[in-house]
């Protein structure tokens, strides 16, 4: 139940060509605590509640438990959420030990676009796409708890939701 991950900006489009699935995801905060979130997603036709605590120093890893729910809850736990609902395409992108997730934000975050990588250590290697900007690991203005209180973008947001439709 340990999260290790990183996140990144990205600089270009050229994650598209090498994407095999796109996910459709919806979510909201039940509790925006940074300590410990409680967050309900509704990805594709699939409901999920995730509950995160608080990250380590470095903000690659942090306790989390998650459980499919069924769908209709989720859209009614939904309804329940605080600061603003996320909305976003995952563009999933598979490289040769790990898998990129690739979000695509729209709505309120429109503009921005972030990977990331799950990882089996803190300190385990991966290959870096060349499309794969800045490293934002651990700065909490990127976490999705951050970005449902804040209806601004954090600074410097990569590359442009436009040229992906």
């Amino acid at each position: 139940m340990q999260e290790i991950e990183r996140k990144f900006l990205v600089t270009s489009n050229d994650f598209i060509s090498q994407s095999t699935q796109i996910q459709s995801i919806v979510q909201g905060y039940i509790n925006l605590d940074p300590d410990r979130s409680v967050r309900i997603r509704i990805q594709d036709d699939k409901g999920v509640i995730t509950i995160k605590g608080k990250s380590n120093q470095s903000g690659t890893s942090r306790f989390e438990w998650e459980q499919t729910i069924p769908v209709e809850e989720a859209h009614k736990l939904l309804l329940l959420i605080e600061g603003n609902l996320i909305e976003k395409k995952r563009f999933l992108i598979p490289t040769k030990n790990h898998c990129f997730e690739v979000d695509v934000f729209e709505g309120t975050h429109q503009g921005l676009i972030l990977a990331e990588i799950e990882l089996n250590d803190e300190n385990e290697s991966f290959e870096k796409p060349a499309w794969l900007g800045k490293e934002v690991t651990g700065n909490a203005a990127y976490y999705n708890v951050s970005l449902a209180k804040n209806q601004a973008l954090p600074d410097s947001p990569a590359g442009s939701v436009d040229s992906f439709q």
